[in-house]
């Protein structure tokens, strides 16, 4: 009924993102129930004067779900609607969280091909934000999409896929939240398998001499490089005929939480009260971590738990250049006064066909750059941002950057697609919102 979704309203308090760098006051809150209690808060939003945004569980780190209007969370629109084993299709509500689906796929027997290492988010929120982790052939988590549902600015429900609505389909996948509001999301899924992941710390030399056969021999391939070292720690994860051998009770507890949490988090602290401590702390950490092999399924492979708090700021180039433009950053970081207490990230992603994909178009290598939640950030940042923007760099939409339209106009051939389709969809900019006008325009 249409009063469920007014009686859901409720004056707001003030959001804060999962890093705490962002902030924002909205007028209400709405927690819908249904797409179409959600499509009535919309209209509702439209004749009120307001603007609409919906909210995640605020991993990113850009001000792109801020709003100072009704602020939409989707805390009950989670679950699954439906699994379709013939099609190979799972649909779910977009409130969902993806470590819900990753365990709910499990216990039916599926999953997903590739996923990131965190599994915080909902899937609406990993999906429009153009969430990644790494694959030599498998992309994103938004292009293993297969149809989607989204509540657009005139209050109407509109279902997408390659077949019906491929224009929409082509950009919604990774939509910004400026073409509309998603409500459910159906995504590609296969028969669960196990990976086998061998971790084995490398030196930085050796893995960006290699960096091309490594990507090549593995189908998931990443790895950390330790600022103020020449020491990285490598993943290669590749599937398994098995036996299931996860890591032991108190082994794994030792490396992923006591190592890369607990210790992690002391190490931090101590570097942002003593700056002059980090790179003793970094050769440190860095020969802390031992090689291990171990096999499960998926998620439990692909994805780690995230405890330390950060900002972060990562960019995608083209894959030739990955080796080049991580050598720069290192030779930046010798050069410089800066104490850089995290971990360089690098992973890589095939070439998509997503509008506004940072693979669109290309292969791809993701370099991420990392500091401790309270340190100041913004000359790192600003300083690998040049380095970045130098071998046509496109900024991840949910991390710290300084790019805008005129700048992303050129990194993206498909951009004015992707705009004259807001134009179409969203004439009044209903879901609008500072960051969404910097980086796309008004």
């Amino acid at each position: 009924m249409a009063t469920t979704s007014r009686t859901a309203s409720r004056t707001a308090s003030t959001w804060r993102n999962w890093a705490g760098n962002v902030t924002a006051r909205p007028v209400r809150e709405v927690t819908p129930a249904s797409a179409e209690e959600l499509a009535e808060a919309v209209r509702r939003a439209a004749e009120d004067g307001l603007k609409v945004k919906p909210v995640g569980t605020g991993h990113s780190f850009t001000a792109a779900a801020a709003t100072d209007g009704v602020l939409i969370r989707p805390d009950l629109l989670t679950g699954i609607r439906k699994i379709d084993r013939a099609a190979g299709t799972v649909t779910v509500e977009a409130g969902t969280p993806l470590k819900r689906l990753n365990v709910a796929l499990a216990r039916e027997g599926l999953s997903l091909t590739n996923m990131g290492d965190i599994m915080e988010q909902t899937v609406a929120g990993a999906t429009s934000t153009g969430t990644h982790g790494t694959g030599r052939d498998s992309a994103s988590t938004a292009a293993q999409i297969r149809a989607l549902e989204l509540v657009t600015a005139d209050g109407s429900l509109l279902t997408c896929s390659e077949k019906g609505n491929p224009d929409v389909f082509a950009a919604a996948r990774l939509g910004l939240g400026a073409l509309g509001v998603v409500t459910a999301i159906t995504f590609a899924v296969e028969p669960v398998f196990l990976l086998t992941a061998r971790e084995e710390p490398m030196t930085f030399d050796r893995v960006t001499a290699d960096f091309e056969a490594l990507h090549a021999e593995n189908e998931h391939f990443e790895f950390y490089w330790f600022p103020h070292t020449g020491n990285c720690n490598t993943k290669r994860n590749n599937r398994s005929a098995g036996p299931a051998a996860p890591p032991g009770r108190v082994s794994g507890w030792i490396e992923d939480e006591l190592l890369s949490n607990g210790i992690f988090q002391v190490a931090c602290s101590v570097g942002r009260a003593v700056p002059a401590a980090i790179p003793s702390i970094a050769k440190l950490s860095s020969r802390a971590l031992s090689a291990r092999t171990y096999t499960d399924i998926p998620y439990k492979v692909f994805t780690s738990p995230r405890r330390v708090r950060f900002m972060e700021m990562e960019y995608a180039i083209p894959r030739e250049a990955a080796v080049e433009a991580l050598r720069e950053v290192k030779a930046l970081v010798e050069r410089s006064p800066l104490r850089v207490s995290f971990p360089v990230e690098v992973r890589t992603a095939p070439a998509d066909d997503i509008t506004l994909s940072t693979a669109s178009g290309r292969d791809t290598a993701y370099i991420a750059v990392h500091l401790y939640r309270g340190t100041p950030y913004q000359s790192y940042f600003t300083a690998v941002e040049r380095i970045m923007t130098a071998h046509g760099g496109r900024p991840h939409w949910g991390k710290v950057h300084t790019r805008d339209a005129e700048y992303l106009a050129g990194a993206y051939p498909r951009f004015g697609e992707f705009t004259a389709l807001r134009d179409r969809l969203d004439p009044q900019r209903l879901f609008a919102n500072d960051y969404l006008r910097r980086v796309l325009g008004d």
